[in-house]
């Protein structure tokens, strides 16, 4: 964890949710928690399509956390809308979309939790599984009840990569809150780790600076697993080094 000696703290911009019924922008605390352990400045953005305004925002930022939340539309990844596939936002699509864009173009440090990996994938020309019980043969949790602060399933984590790098373990135990999940992993994409029945549970880009989507909801663990603070340290280190 990063020390109070540090004076300069980056700014992580963090993707909202958005809240169709009460017209609600929002995000969970424990995100923002997470990102300020590490000595990072979170910054809520604006839920906006239009582009002046969203990387002018973006250009305050030194790193990006693209939060977990509602479904991507099949669309996105070039298929109709299967009866198990759930809400969906498209303004947040969009919005989420044009800021993979900055960050890939300006090489921009960028964390994706859960919702997160998947918008990855799918801006960089990946598909996903619209409902993982409907599409796979599975029977392992991935959609565990309340509390969500403790494992469910191992992962499986390759050695060559990003991940093995911030944990140096081939294998830890994660939570899972998901229903979908990356199916065709993007060619720009490695796969960093796989849970044991076969879904992909992290991925990362190896030409760029810091780009690292993970399946699991680590600002649930934060506070009880060191392995998980080192992900949100990971994040804010690589942004304070581009600053």
């Amino acid at each position: 964890m990063n020390t109070a000696a540090e004076t300069k703290k980056p700014i992580i911009g963090v993707a909202p949710s958005y809240d169709y019924e009460m017209r609600h922008v929002m995000t969970r605390q424990n995100y923002l928690t997470s990102i300020m352990g590490e000595g990072g400045v979170p910054l809520i953005l604006p839920l906006t399509e239009d582009e002046n305004t969203l990387f002018r925002a973006a250009e305050l930022c030194d790193g990006f956390l693209f939060p977990g939340g509602v479904d991507l539309h099949p669309s996105l990844f070039g298929e109709d809308t299967l009866q198990a596939c759930g809400e969906i936002c498209p303004i947040r699509d969009s919005m989420e979309l044009k800021l993979m864009e900055y960050v890939l173009e300006n090489d921009k440090p960028a964390l994706g939790i859960c919702r997160g990996i998947q918008t990855m994938n799918v801006a960089l020309g990946g598909t996903l599984y619209q409902d993982i019980p409907a599409q796979t043969a599975g029977r392992l949790c991935h959609s565990q009840k309340p509390p969500y602060d403790f494992g469910v399933h191992r992962i499986l984590i390759e050695k060559d990569s990003l991940l093995y790098t911030i944990l140096g373990k081939e294998s830890i135990m994660v939570n899972s809150m998901h229903h979908q999940a990356v199916k065709g992993t993007a060619a720009s994409l490695s796969t960093a780790a796989v849970a044991p029945d076969g879904i992909v549970e992290c991925v990362w880009r190896p030409q760029s600076r810091f780009f690292l989507g993970v399946q699991w909801h680590p600002e649930y663990l934060y506070a009880v697993s060191e392995d998980h603070r080192k992900l949100f340290g990971a994040l804010v280190e690589a942004a304070r080094d581009g600053m």
